[in-house]
């Protein structure tokens, strides 16, 4: 067993091509925790999030605090502080916090690839 102490200090601006506006991000299960599964902390202020782009894994997010958007191309899901979004392996999507409120979430996969969708 491995406890893992969250350091919101530890938390660093997203400047991947992934990311728009103003994202911070930080690791808080990596493959030295766990070969099989990583989960992240990203922050979304008001307006930020992320382009779209798709997983090798099923992704869950799990919100945690403010407002935002998941979205496919077929069309955007608000979510709110409490709510779980399941996204499957290869599915374009983007998610990010809405214009007016930030949003927080864990992200939670497997160790795999992202990939950005062009267009």
């Amino acid at each position: 067993m491995q406890i893992i102490r969250n350091d919101p200090a530890s938390a660093a601006r997203a400047d991947s091509p992934l990311f728009r506006g103003e994202v911070m991000s930080r690791t808080l299960v990596d493959k030295a925790a766990s070969e099989q599964i990583r989960v992240g902390l990203v922050e979304f202020a008001a307006g930020g999030r992320n382009v779209m782009h798709t997983h090798t894994f099923d992704q869950v997010l799990v919100i945690t605090a403010g407002e935002g958007i998941v979205a496919t191309p077929s069309g955007e899901l608000r979510v709110r502080a409490g709510d779980v979004a399941v996204i499957p392996a290869g599915e374009p999507h983007w998610h990010g916090a809405t214009e007016g409120t930030a949003m927080a979430h864990l992200a939670i996969g497997q160790h795999g690839s992202t990939a950005i969708v062009e267009g």
